[in-house]
């Protein structure tokens, strides 16, 4: 497993931008396929993207396709997730996660390693 540490959260307005950051621990992380996902209050936590180990397949929830970008560099263990045209309804606690399924999975399942979380919140 590895250890993931999410950054880049906070307060937008409505069409702004947020770029979200996740550190992974360890040697192993270009293994893994990294994915977002996300919780608002009340709500079970939602797949939102997720990027094969080598980045060559990427697939995406279809609330955030055209809005939201993941993206990698294996060589700073890092997974990002930029989030443009920021709706309120994306507030909610975005999660990195970390998966075995190295070609990209969108099942919660299929992951094993999860960060704690940062927060968005979008104002209207």
């Amino acid at each position: 497993q590895v250890q993931l540490v999410e950054s880049g959260g906070g307060l937008v307005q409505a069409g702004g931008s947020l770029r979200l950051s996740c550190v992974a621990s360890g040697r192993t992380f270009s293994t893994y396929a990294m994915g977002w996902f996300r919780q608002a209050p009340g709500k079970e936590r939602d797949f939102v993207a997720v990027i094969s180990w080598s980045g060559s397949n990427i697939y995406y929830a279809d609330f955030v396709k055209g809005r939201f970008t993941i993206s990698r560099e294996n060589a700073k263990n890092t997974v990002y997730l930029q989030m443009n045209s920021l709706k309120p309804e994306d507030t909610a606690v975005y999660y990195c996660a970390a998966s075995r399924v190295s070609y990209g999975s969108v099942l919660e399942p299929d992951f094993g390693s999860w960060g704690q979380g940062t927060q968005v919140t979008v104002s209207a």
